[in-house]
């Protein structure tokens, strides 16, 4: 009995010793993930805190490299292609170094992701983008470091860094166009009508060739044995965009017609507005 109980707190003790403490990390890590476009992009770094330090020209040197966070590598990755300063990046991974100055920032896409702080050995072949962005005061302070994706539109997103009163941003483009209009000739080969009909409303919304789209939007209710007001809809569009106003006007009431029949009262109240604006009562 004596044996069996000092085994026992052996191993009492064995695991009270080898116990671990859970505490929240000083500098937390974030994982964002934004859709630009067609193109996924995911963000991953850590954020460390001002705690009543000035950081930019002390904590954070100027004219220094960063790393742009705390810990492991901040790494950014593309689904696809982009440009960035002008430099096309490959879809893949990278790592984000900063130089923070008074006045502007450089920053670096780094292709070696792996390194935990700054490279030791720094390679320029490894620099697969370099800008130069604007420091921009902001009248409040920010207390954690912080990324985003900033002024997000379906072809270009800003890489945003915020600490302490200080905001920067880095133009990204993205290859939306060239992709979309890829696709399209590809499914022109053998195209069904709703292949036909997103091609016309994309050239629509980009402000592309009209008539292209005009031709496009045609042939999709052409094809379609019975077309949906939506269609008729965008056909009435893609006519006032061209200059038929005739065309605009029959298409808008076709569809106003369907809409009506199928209980649609937010594409009742378009087409009337639409015919409203170009003339008819």
């Amino acid at each position: 009995m004596k044996k069996l109980l000092f085994y026992v707190c052996i191993a009492l003790v064995s695991s009270i010793g080898f116990a671990q403490i859970d505490t929240p990390a000083p500098s937390p890590s974030q994982k964002i993930e934004q859709m630009v476009g067609l193109t996924n992009v995911t963000l991953e770094y850590s954020r460390p805190s001002m705690k009543g330090r000035k950081i930019f020209g002390d904590l954070v040197p100027y004219d220094k490299m960063w790393r742009t966070g705390a810990n492991a590598n901040t790494k950014i990755t593309f689904g696809n292609d982009v440009k960035i300063g002008g430099s096309e990046v490959k879809a893949g991974t990278y790592a984000v170094f900063t130089k923070p100055g008074v006045q502007s920032w450089e920053v670096y896409f780094y292709a070696d992701a792996n390194n935990w702080g700054t490279p030791q050995n720094w390679d320029e072949a490894n620099v697969a983008a370099k800008v130069k962005a604007q420091s921009q005061p902001m009248p409040m302070s920010v207390e954690s470091f912080t990324m985003s994706f900033d002024d997000v539109k379906s072809d270009s997103a800003n890489l945003g860094m915020m600490w302490e009163n200080v905001y920067v941003a880095v133009p990204i483009s993205f290859m939306t166009d060239k992709m979309v209009t890829a696709s399209i000739e590809k499914v022109m080969s053998g195209p069904s009508a709703n292949d036909y009909f997103n091609a016309a409303v994309y050239y629509l919304s980009a402000d592309k060739d009209i008539n292209k789209a005009k031709t496009w939007i045609d042939k999709a209710i052409a094809m379609s044995d019975s077309p949906a007001f939506w269609y008729y809809r965008q056909q009435s569009l893609i006519y006032a965009k061209s200059g038929d106003k005739k065309g605009a006007i029959a298409a808008a009431q076709k569809s106003l017609e369907l809409a009506t029949a199928a209980g649609n009262d937010d594409y009742v109240a378009l087409n009337k507005k639409s015919l409203a604006e170009w003339g008819v009562k």
